[in-house]
């Protein structure tokens, strides 16, 4: 299956143009029905471009394998692999972003009326929790001192680093013009083509796989993500520049980086172990404790800096907003939920919450067993380690998003790229640990 995703731009083969084709065909499914039933508004104009973009994606991929098949190979760029992936960019991210901006305009996203916000709420919330940053040093309101009944958009359920995203509108907005600049997502945009670029010159530019494409951009997840919110493709930059950072012996750097992610969405907390199983086994000549130690303050130092001066202003707030809420603890239950199996074991009845968070105990020892027996020594197993993860995670916990899983669909397409570069960089004097790692990782 590998083969597929790591095949050359123009193949000769039929194998990974098949695999195009169906790759194509199944976003189409995907978006054709979210264009025509979508409850959201966003859903429905992302679906819009969307079904025109794999529908194109679908037919070349089609004309590509019918020339394979008869024995002619297509040059230039239309006989290239990389053409529904810029179709998708293009009409699938970039032009419908563009639109739901400026219908964003018209000022409707704070109705109860999810047919017509062009923007879903998280973009709302991070923008006004920068507002409240600016003014009460703080993100997060008193949930019991509003002088009504609280609902579920007065919650802000991330760390205080999110904030920084909704700062140049908080700053910088007021008129149409600005506000339009301002839009949270096209801040969430540039931090995760910055991530992006970060990531590939650490990793000495290596070749990008056209399948790692599909799955880290191209995929429907991706690309909705995109246009309609935007935080979740922010945070999993940063954790592979992270990951990258640590795998080209930055660990300080790579704690400091979590650090900030961590801080801004929790979810990803559990990636702080994998990387520092592999910041102490990375070099392949016995444990590196100083530089495990480099990574851990960094970790540990960042993550103070950032929450404390947050935490003292009003400790309680803190606590509702950051744990209790995403937990379904807070004053106001969390509407997460995706017909994922947490959600609906945890639906079953109390035995079924019980159930559900044993198996996401389970979960979390069995990877601390796979760390312990198989450590990562080398990027793309600690990616793919993340990627598995979290991937159990938003599974099998009971408050969860169908649109979680672009954290393990964006891993394992980084997982490809750093095997590409560590192909590419790796001698026969390379430490066995590093050898071993990338057969079984």
């Amino acid at each position: 299956m590998v083969r597929f995703f790591t095949a050359p731009t123009h193949s000769p083969g039929t194998g990974p143009l098949k695999w195009d084709l169906g790759f194509y065909l199944g976003c189409l499914a995907f978006a054709l029905p979210t264009a025509l039933v979508a409850e959201f508004y966003g859903y429905r104009v992302w679906g819009t471009f969307a079904t025109a973009a794999y529908g194109f994606g679908a037919l070349h991929s089609g004309w590509l394998l019918l020339s394979a098949r008869t024995g002619r190979t297509p040059r230039g760029p239309l006989g290239s692999r990389w053409c529904g992936i810029a179709a998708v960019a293009l009409l699938a991210m970039i032009l419908p972003l563009a639109v739901l901006v400026i219908r964003r305009l018209t000022g409707v996203d704070w109705l109860i009326t999810p047919f017509s916000w062009a923007a879903q709420p998280e973009v709302w919330v991070i923008e006004r929790s920068a507002d409240l940053l600016l003014h009460h040093g703080t993100p997060y309101v008193d949930v019991t001192a509003l002088g009504r009944a609280p609902v579920v958009n007065d919650y802000t359920p991330y760390g205080p680093v999110m904030t920084v995203f909704g700062l140049p509108r908080a700053l910088f907005g007021g008129t149409p013009l600005t506000d339009a600049l301002t839009d949270a997502r096209w801040m969430f945009a540039l931090a995760t083509c910055a991530c992006v670029l970060g990531t590939l010159k650490l990793l000495k530019w290596p070749r990008v796989p056209v399948g790692a494409a599909q799955l880290a951009l191209a995929c429907p997840l991706t690309a909705l993500t995109w246009a309609v919110a935007g935080p979740d493709l922010a945070i999993v930059g940063l954790l592979v520049l992270a990951c990258a950072l640590a795998a080209t012996g930055r660990g300080a750097w790579s704690g400091l980086v979590l650090a900030l992610v961590i801080s801004a969405k929790l979810i990803v907390a559990p990636a702080a172990a994998v990387l520092a199983v592999f910041v102490l086994v990375r070099r392949g000549k016995g444990l590196d404790w100083p530089a495990v130690a480099r990574f851990a303050t960094a970790l540990v130092a960042t993550t103070a800096v950032v929450h404390l001066p947050v935490y003292l202003v009003d400790p309680a707030a803190f606590v509702e907003h950051v744990f209790r809420f995403p937990l379904g603890m807070g004053v106001v239950r969390s509407p997460a939920a995706s017909p994922l199996p947490g959600h609906l074991i945890a639906e079953t009845g109390a035995i079924g919450q019980v159930a559900a968070f044993v198996l996401v105990g389970a979960a979390a020892v069995a990877m601390l067993v796979w760390l312990v027996r198989r450590p990562p020594a080398n990027g793309s197993g600690a990616l793919l380690r993340i990627a598995v993860g979290l991937g159990a995670l938003i599974l099998l916990t009971p408050a969860t998003r169908y649109g979680y899983l672009v954290y393990p669909l964006v891993l394992l397409g980084g997982y490809l790229v750093f095997r590409m570069a560590e192909a590419g960089t790796r001698g026969p004097a390379a430490p066995p640990a590093q050898q071993s790692a990338t057969t079984s990782s």
